[in-house]
């Protein structure tokens, strides 16, 4: 028996970072960091990723925290779109 399609929107990705750049047209990279621990040491190892988000107001600045979204590809490296401006950077 075959199931009925159902159209339930695809739930997105979501990420939360610090915007490092904001030197492109409509795009911001974001920093995102994660902590795992290595497998055979069981020592804690912190990494960061870094992604390209697209800003399409060109409201993000540097030092940001910002929550991005997966999304369709917008160019050869922007799979990201900015959803929302967590906490904005202090003035320096």
């Amino acid at each position: 028996m075959v199931e009925p399609a159902t159209n339930k929107p695809k739930t997105r990705l979501t990420k939360t970072g610090r915007v490092v750049s904001d030197k492109m047209d409509k795009t911001v990279v974001v920093s995102v960091d994660y902590v795992r621990s290595h497998p055979i040491y069981r020592k804690t190892i912190r990494r960061t990723s870094r992604f390209k988000a697209h800003d399409e107001q060109e409201m993000c600045k540097v030092g940001d925290l910002v929550l991005i979204e997966e999304t369709r590809p917008l160019s050869k490296t922007k799979r990201w779109i900015v959803r929302q401006i967590l906490e904005r950077a202090a003035e320096a």
